[in-house]
């Protein structure tokens, strides 16, 4: 017994080690970028950001966000991210609730054609959405959000629908025995009971729009319409000497992510171990 348990002791000691150190590998370069933002050039340039920043220096933000005009690329990308995630969620749900619980002709074909298109890489689809939304005129602002809430709406429909599967169907009769509708039934019984997966849903394709650079900088032809990755790239280009600019744009830029995931995490972690069960 006592050896058994000795190396047991090893292995958690061995796999907190490891753990600790994915961590901190992840952990420490975000604070790099939040202490640089804080430094003027010159401090940067005495230490590359390895000692603390003696104050908080907000006139970097001042500068990327009022004077560079960051404050537009970002509110692009809130309007972008919030827009077609809200069609995202409202879209997959109803889709997915379609898919489990009605019975129509060709439902598993058309289930199983939005399975093979998870199978297809994102970039191979960019070339025929830009000739199909030129050839529409809906390039820029329209065109982006179509694009992208296509894109999300695979993974969504088949991770929802496990969740809908997964409900008794009691539920749902004594919905009906109340007299619901088949959307009142989706909308008063389904959606609160798949709260978690909705929440794996808004923050996977949160991150996917907010991160987004390769459509968008194929996509939108106006600086005034560039959501915020490719209107990083273009400051990064232009004040490439200036790291204590740039990292404070970076940190802009990510917050909001960090955030979402902060005050979603409970409903992303109860998704991600519910999925985990079902499957």
């Amino acid at each position: 017994m006592g050896f058994f348990r000795t190396k047991k002791i090893i292995f958690l000691i061995v796999l907190h080690t490891f753990l600790l150190s994915v961590a901190l590998s992840c952990i420490l370069p975000f604070f790099w970028m939040i202490n640089v933002s804080f430094k003027t050039q010159q401090q940067y340039d005495d230490d590359f950001g390895l000692s603390l920043a003696s104050h908080l220096n907000w006139e970097n933000y001042k500068t990327v966000i009022i004077t560079e005009q960051f404050w537009r690329y970002f509110l692009n990308s809130v309007l972008y991210t919030f827009i077609t995630v809200l069609f995202i969620v409202f879209i997959s749900s109803l889709a997915a609730y379609a898919f489990s619980r009605l019975h129509f002709p060709g439902k598993n074909i058309i289930f199983y054609a939005f399975l093979a298109a998870m199978m297809i890489p994102l970039p191979a689809g960019f070339v025929p959405v830009y000739a199909l939304l030129q050839q529409f005129h809906l390039l820029n602002r329209t065109g982006y959000v179509l694009a992208m809430t296509n894109m999300g709406l695979s993974i969504s429909i088949y991770l929802l629908k496990t969740f809908f599967d997964q409900l008794p169907r009691d539920l749902e009769d004594a919905a009906r025995i109340d007299g619901c509708s088949k959307l009142q039934i989706w909308w008063n019984v389904g959606l609160p009971l798949i709260t978690p997966a909705l929440g794996v849903v808004v923050i996977f394709n949160a991150l996917n729009v907010w991160n987004e650079f390769v459509l968008a900088s194929l996509i939108f032809t106006g600086d005034k319409y560039m959501p915020l990755q490719v209107g990083l790239m273009q400051f990064s280009g232009k004040l490439v000497t200036y790291h204590t600019l740039i990292m404070a744009a970076l940190t802009v830029a990510a917050l909001p992510i960090i955030i979402l995931y902060i005050r979603m995490q409970k409903q992303f972690i109860k998704g991600i171990t519910a999925g985990a069960l079902v499957g």
